[in-house]
């Protein structure tokens, strides 16, 4: 069940809820308006074999994180083929992707095992289920829009590192996708002038939201409105991981002491 922590911090698990079915797709919907986000969204897209619905939006950027293996979970794919605006890509684990508006996007999963996307809409669409006939396709080869993890150098602040995946450089200019490693222990109290959705890759901690607090682990799927006070503590022995994408962009690195 998902816990509300102070100023309107949710945390829930990747697979809490009914998933919605489209197609391949089992959708789980963890943050959005309708929990009481103001424009960004996460959800968690399961793609089972075969050939995926178009995703598709609008207005929206939308940015993908391809999940490896999650501690102490079901077998995932290591690999698809990522269809977008007509050109495929393979795509494997620790790879950011971004959509743009107007854009379309199939995933075709060819293994038996799914493939998982975490997704973040900034802002979030009021339409995404929308049918509607793709736009034209580029009739020109374009490069992928995305970026491994690996082919991104660590960025060190403080006691731990980022790494940006999807910003202004890969074409987005509203929102930001990053890696971050946490250290054992427990930074200051700190604060954001942006919404942000965090999605927890490895290890075991705290959220903290101000003088309330939870547990959270792999899969663990975090909202932090604009401005709240909070702290991600890492109570284990070797990094917490996580996935962060925040609205409007920036730098990981900017942040305020509360």
């Amino acid at each position: 069940m998902a816990v509300m922590l102070e100023g309107g911090c949710r945390v829930s698990r990747m697979d809490e809820g009914t998933p919605q079915i489209i197609g391949s797709m089992r959708i789980w919907n963890q943050i959005g308006r309708a929990t009481g986000a103001q424009a960004i969204s996460l959800r968690v897209i399961e793609f089972n074999h075969g050939i995926s619905p178009v995703i598709f939006n609008r207005t929206s950027d939308e940015v993908f994180y391809a999940l490896e293996q999650i501690e102490s979970g079901p077998s995932i794919s290591r690999s698809c083929k990522v269809n977008i605006n007509g050109q495929a890509f393979d795509v494997g684990p620790q790879t950011g992707i971004y959509l743009r508006p107007g854009q379309t996007m199939i995933v075709e999963n060819s293994d038996q095992a799914p493939f998982i996307l975490v997704s973040a809409q900034c802002p979030e669409s009021t339409g995404r289920e929308e049918v509607i006939t793709p736009l034209t396709y580029e009739t020109v080869p374009s490069a992928f829009p995305g970026v491994r993890l690996s082919d991104r150098s660590a960025i060190p602040t403080a006691d731990r590192w980022y790494r940006v995946l999807v910003d202004d450089e890969v074409g987005s200019e509203q929102v930001t996708q990053f890696v971050g490693s946490i250290p054992p222990g427990r930074a200051p109290n700190h604060f954001h002038q942006y919404e942000e959705v965090l999605f927890i890759l490895r290890g075991q901690g705290q959220m903290w939201a101000g003088e309330s607090n939870t547990p959270i682990g792999p899969g663990s799927c975090i909202y932090l409105p604009k401005t709240q006070v909070h702290c991600v503590q890492n109570t284990g022995t070797d990094e917490l991981r996580l996935l962060g994408v925040f609205y409007p962009a920036g730098s990981p690195s900017v942040r305020y002491e509360a």
